[in-house]
């Protein structure tokens, strides 16, 4: 079979959530910084997005890491995370992914027992400390962006559960962060679809009552996940991040996370040095913990450093061809959810 043209994936994950990585084939994105590339993507041009996140070639339950040369002399490489609504500035399950299949595939070379990768987002530079053993990375550290809350016990109205208190933050994109007790669920596997159409719900409401606009990353102005959290008896925040147009985060969230230290740090409940858990619907972990403090636009920000582990799994190859009839591809309510509307 002859392959004209080609993408190139790695097929990794992180947690459970699968954030593959587009290594090879695309094609050259305008602008000249990272958020430039991604802001071209959601508001010019997003053919690329769609092929890839869309079916045949995709599934609900995935995003693709679109790996492009950095734009900035200070990083090893750089990244967008492509996903079936737009394209985002940071997610820290895809960033802890993309480290995995840079170092794995010998993109960057690793040395052991600690590798460094410097990665350049439409959110800022992430700096990554790779623990590698054997030639395989078994552990990643990010330094991510400074994360802050906008909103604390923010009442929104809601007709099925009334009024609602969310606390909103930013923690690489805006978080709307809900206490899961109030919509009378509790986060676990058998309500996952319950809980994706309620965070699904939130969040057409939020747009309606909230709005958010970043101090330094203009586009950066809408809240992009609705997060359910609750307490675990052992002191961990159990977390359920919902996606458009309706599914959750199989992975505890890293930006997520960095949203709700956000939190606890605005609320004085953690201080520079103290580790927080998180741990998602299924079950797996990341370490959150607070490294520093800064400002930005104002507002007293945190330094979160998130822990966690991907796995590379596969390779794939995608055919470009102009004689593929769905090159735009599509998404159907069957497994996408009722709100499937919202993608097309």
């Amino acid at each position: 079979m002859r392959f004209e043209r080609s993408l190139d994936l790695l097929l990794v994950h992180c947690q459970g959530e699968l954030g593959h990585v587009l290594v090879g084939g695309a094609p050259e994105i305008p602008g000249a910084t990272m958020l430039e590339k991604m802001n071209y993507i959601n508001t010019v041009d997003d053919s690329l997005r769609r092929f890839i996140t869309f079916e045949p070639r995709a599934n609900v339950a995935m995003s693709v890491n679109l790996l492009i040369a950095p734009t900035r002399k200070d990083a090893d490489a750089g990244f967008i995370v492509l996903q079936a609504d737009r394209a985002h500035p940071m997610s820290g399950s895809n960033c802890i992914c993309v480290v995995t299949a840079l170092l794995e595939s010998g993109r960057v070379p690793i040395q052991e027992p600690e590798t460094t990768v410097r990665l350049d987002t439409p959110a800022g530079l992430i700096v990554a400390r790779a623990q590698c053993e054997n030639g395989r990375c078994v552990a990643v550290s990010l330094d991510n962006v400074p994360s802050f809350a906008e909103l604390l016990d923010h009442e929104i109205d809601t007709a099925p559960w009334g009024a609602i208190k969310v606390d909103v933050a930013f923690g690489g994109v805006y978080y709307a962060l809900v206490d899961v007790s109030q919509i009378g669920l509790t986060i676990e596997p058998g309500n996952a679809r319950e809980l994706a159409e309620a965070g699904i719900e939130l969040k057409r409401l939020l747009a309606e009552q909230v709005r958010v606009k970043h101090p330094t990353l203009p586009g950066v102005d809408e809240i992009a996940y609705v997060m359910f959290r609750d307490k675990e008896p052992d002191g961990a925040v159990r977390t359920c991040t919902t996606l458009q147009p309706g599914r959750v985060d199989r992975s505890p969230c890293g930006t997520g996370s960095s949203a709700n230290l956000a939190t606890l740090f605005a609320r004085g409940l953690v201080a520079v040095g103290d580790v927080r858990t998180s741990r998602s619907i299924i079950g797996g972990e990341f370490h959150a913990e607070a490294i520093g403090e800064t400002e930005i636009g104002g507002r007293k920000a945190v330094l979160p450093r998130i822990t966690g582990r991907g796995y590379v799994y596969g390779r794939s190859q995608l055919r470009l061809s102009e004689n593929d009839p769905f090159v735009t591809g599509f998404v159907l309510s069957d497994t996408w959810g009722p709100q499937v509307g919202l993608l097309t």
